[in-house]
């Protein structure tokens, strides 16, 4: 019992469930349980953002069930739900001859506010407690999630409403990335930090697979409780997360491990150590919150959050428009119900888990995430291609190409905003200050959700007024030139590449004059 003897101000630091599972242990815990518990506490907060997140698209064919396409492919739809018995009146003024770009406006308004909002989050996420700031925004994000449901019992038809309830949702939502990596950020160090964070990444798909899940078997009940269950849902791990997350070591007094490689690097910094392990330098520096400006500078933060500004205008677009594309799409020349349509949509997130662990295992191993996540992105565009020219074939044809569009959509995705992330917002140029991860972090997927913003916008007006084969011409696009981004990082790591490989001079055996090697 001795080692839980500490000053009443130091006990107050600590979380909680933190001093509940200290007292039941009688001692304090190790340094691996912290981080188990990091890693189950934060991979729940994010799942459950996502499952929140995830309910808008599933909904989407319930609000307006009319196909974009042509008139011909509305009637079927309309035959095939009366066969099965499901209603597709809509909900105003949803379901009115504009109802997909509504829709669509919904979804940058969101995305919008929730891009804007991460840079202040990362900024503020730097000088606040975290776990308290992660639970306002859970808690606050539950609020007007459910909401927006809730004008489903009021019988709300006003744009403005759902407007405004998605856009205080998307300011709530903005807290959640920034301090998630932040913490997991600070309790892990470089050492397999690809494929650590590429596992721990798979909250994104298991949220979005349990929203579409939970969203489309409530469609029965009711639409609203497609909003309600996951807005209450996020409220209760949020408390979780207050009572059981610890920020970093040093609340809870914990000794860090030493088990830093420093000497792996990105892109513009092949020279410098790209990691300083957090016990090597103990200035002042490190109490110091790195400044917007500043934390622009970091060698590698611009080209990554670039290509994610276009890696998520792919992935997002996928987020919100897939299950309705998959329903007012024919497959073996039929029609989806919106259940069956928001079920099979998760084999792109089923993809996007595997496709997230590849990558940092991928990275982690040639230690070179440009060329991996160029890499990935580059692969995805004739992936984009099959699926749109062949999934229509069989659901088998669907849910394969399916798979493999989100593995190499989502990889790069998750790495980028993960591992990458975390290697910007810890490296050397830093100087050992450890108040820059939550707002390096905010400037990459910030910049990243500005794309994620623009890309449910263009595919709400394009697919309305064009055709499906002119927004996956455009998902391409945006694809090669994520990839084209990290060309200077890329290049730069082949360089690092062929250097390492090439053994050095003090290493070389002599040689005669004929080439033979000469015995020393």
């Amino acid at each position: 019992m001795g080692s839980l003897m500490q000053s009443e101000p130091e006990l107050e630091k600590k979380p909680v469930g933190i001093r509940f599972l200290e007292r039941i242990k009688g001692s304090k815990l190790s340094y691996n349980a912290y981080q188990a518990i990091v890693l189950i506490v934060t991979f729940l907060a994010y799942a459950s953002y996502h499952a929140a997140r995830k309910t808008t698209s599933i909904v989407k064919s319930a609000l307006d069930p009319q196909s974009p396409d042509t008139v011909v492919n509305s009637i079927l739809l309309r035959f095939t739900s009366f066969k099965t018995g499901q209603k597709q009146e809509g909900w105003a003024p949803f379901n009115g001859p504009n109802g997909t770009v509504l829709l669509g406006e919904i979804d940058v308004a969101f995305l919008a506010v929730y891009a804007f909002g991460m840079y202040f989050a990362g900024h503020l996420g730097d000088r606040m407690n975290l776990r308290i700031f992660l639970t306002v925004g859970m808690i606050g994000t539950g609020l007007f999630t459910s909401l927006f449901g809730v004008g489903y019992w009021a019988n709300i038809h006003s744009f403005y409403y759902f407007l405004i309830m998605q856009m205080l949702a998307g300011l709530f939502q903005s807290s959640g990335w920034p301090s998630v990596v932040a913490v997991v950020g600070n309790w892990f160090n470089k050492k397999k930090r690809g494929l650590i964070m590429g596992i721990w990444n798979a909250h994104t798909s298991v949220g979005n697979i349990t929203g579409s899940l939970i969203a489309a078997a409530m469609l029965r009940y009711g639409w609203g409780w497609s909003f309600v269950v996951p807005g209450v849902v996020i409220v209760v791990i949020g408390l979780v997360n207050f009572a059981f997350l610890p920020v970093n070591p040093e609340v809870v007094g914990a000794e860090r491990d030493e088990d830093v490689d420093s000497s792996e690097k990105i892109g513009d910094s092949v020279n410098v150590p790209l990691l300083l392990s957090s016990s090597d330098s103990e200035t002042d520096d490190k109490k110091r919150a790195v400044g917007f400006i500043e934390a622009w500078r970091i060698p590698g933060v611009a080209p990554f959050a670039l290509c994610l500004f276009f890696a998520k205008l792919v992935a997002y677009t996928f987020l919100y428009w897939l299950p309705f594309y998959v329903s007012h799409t024919a497959i073996e020349g039929e029609y989806l119900s919106d259940e069956t349509a928001g079920n099979l949509s998760t084999m792109f997130d089923v993809g996007g888990v595997v496709g997230g662990i590849m990558a940092g295992y991928i990275s982690d191993r040639i230690g070179a995430r440009a060329i991996t996540a160029a890499s990935f992105m580059y692969c995805s565009i004739p992936a984009l291609f099959f699926y749109r020219s062949y999934g229509h074939v069989s659901l088998l044809a669907n849910a394969s190409l399916m798979f493999l569009t989100g593995m190499l959509v989502n990889g790069p995705y998750a790495l980028i905003t993960t591992a990458v992330s975390a290697d910007l917002g810890t490296h050397s140029s830093l100087k050992g200050n450890s108040r820059a991860l939550a707002t390096v972090t905010a400037i990459i997927d910030g910049t990243g959700s500005v794309g994620a913003a623009v890309g449910p916008l263009l595919t709400g007006y394009i697919s309305s007024r064009s055709s499906w084969t002119a927004v996956f011409t455009m998902l391409m696009g945006a694809a090669f030139v994520a990839g084209l981004l990290l060309t200077r990082l890329v290049m730069a790591e082949v360089a690092e590449k062929i250097a390492e490989s090439r053994p050095s001079e003090e290493c070389r055996s002599p040689l005669d004059h004929q080439g033979h090697v000469i015995e020393v």
